[in-house]
């Protein structure tokens, strides 16, 4: 089949596209909720092509296709295979280089903060990946302009700096002990921020964001909204990182159709285990044991650690995960690792069959059965179904 003709052929389900040139190399991997609206829109004329997408349609030869149930799984797969297959045309998720931490010195007299591609350093606090070495950036210089910690001869002692007297250093330069204790207080916030057990940081930038917008200092306004801006990223990716180390036992549900739907089972930055089920000719108390069984299997091995670390090469699944289950595409429940000492435990049928139940209720799915399953909420069932 010639690509022209491949092209209207195209199915309009998720999935992922690899686009290849004339050697059969592939070139450049994306994903779609539609394939065949996002496959098509290579091959037509547009002036609002980027540069780098007119430099790719001009290489496409041939493309494959791999479709999936959900535009998630297409997520994964995709960051999967860009990892695997490094294409030409792909620059994220490439290059290991590319991800950036803050490090943190723990000694009181030396506490510099830092940026670094490697966190392995003895001796430091260590917060990351970050993704984006640009608004790690951003998010330091702020917070050290806001604080005047931007030291600019951190090493020397007694002698103060240059950025001291432009008043952009507090003079711990200068040895001052009231300003090593005030750098040491700054320094505890941001390690409090970047934990998540304090946002003062936060708070005092808005209102230094307010007060100048007050007094029509547009420019300042702007450039502290930029700098929470870059906070907020880090407090984000932090949070994801956490919520992902955190391994905890996670059954997600996804409508697909009509009459069917579609279960994760997921620990970490991993998918344990998927399955599509037909809800036609299959009652609720069926569908539920059935669920409970796999999440049984694959979440009571004790071999699964209770936490890990997220490597740098891992933190693109973690974010897709991440985002999934705050997204409106899926219903999911995080089991305690308690309930799984034995398969008879009534909590984790009820837990999965009201999860069940609010998934329907949300994506309106038929049900040939709405027999109300003999473990979990009936009144739930029944609020949303009849």
């Amino acid at each position: 089949m010639n690509l022209k003709d491949k092209v209207k052929n195209l199915p309009s389900s998720p999935g992922v596209y690899l686009m290849k040139d004339s050697s059969a190399r592939i070139i450049y991997v994306g994903k779609a909720k539609n394939l065949k609206n996002r496959v098509r829109s290579y091959f037509q004329n547009s002036n609002a092509h980027s540069e780098k997408i007119k430099k790719l349609k001009a290489n496409i030869k041939d493309f494959e296709l791999i479709l999936t149930d959900t535009e998630f799984e297409a997520f994964l797969l995709e960051c999967k295979l860009i990892q695997k297959i490094k294409p030409l045309f792909n620059k994220k998720m490439k290059n290991p280089q590319s991800y950036t931490y803050i490090l943190i010195h723990k000694d009181d007299n030396n506490r510099r903060l830092e940026m670094t591609n490697s966190p392995e350093k003895d001796g430091y606090l260590s917060f990351g990946p970050f993704t984006s070495k640009h608004t790690v950036e951003k998010a330091i210089q702020g917070i050290k302009e806001f604080y005047k910690i931007n030291c600019s001869s951190p090493s020397n002692k007694n002698t103060p700096c240059l950025n001291y007297s432009l008043g952009l250093c507090i003079g711990t330069c200068t040895g001052s002990p009231s300003a090593v204790t005030e750098y040491n207080t700054i320094i505890n916030k941001i390690i409090a921020l970047l934990t998540g057990t304090n946002t003062s940081i936060l708070v005092e930038m808005k209102q230094t964001m307010a007060l100048a917008a007050e007094n029509f200092d547009f420019e300042t306004a702007a450039k502290y909204r930029d700098f929470l801006d870059a906070i907020n990223f880090l407090i984000k990716k932090e949070q994801i990182i956490e919520f992902t180390e955190a391994n905890k036992n996670i059954a997600v549900l996804e409508p697909l159709t009509g009459d069917s739907i579609k279960l994760f089972l997921i620990k970490g930055n991993q998918v344990l285990f998927s399955k599509k089920y037909q809800l036609a000719g299959t009652n609720l108390e069926q569908l539920v044991e059935m669920i409970k069984m796999n999440t049984f299997t694959y979440f009571s091995n004790e071999a699964h650690p209770t936490s890990f670390e997220v490597r740098k090469d891992e933190v693109d699944e973690a974010q897709i995960i991440y985002s999934y289950l705050k997204s409106s595409n899926c219903c999911y429940k995080i089991i305690p690792k308690k309930w799984f000492k034995t398969d008879t435990n009534p909590k984790l049928a009820e837990a999965l069959g009201d999860t069940l139940v609010k998934m329907i209720a949300k994506s309106k799915v038929s049900v040939a059965n709405k027999s109300t399953p003999r473990e979990f909420n009936s009144d739930l069932l029944n609020s949303f179904l009849y």
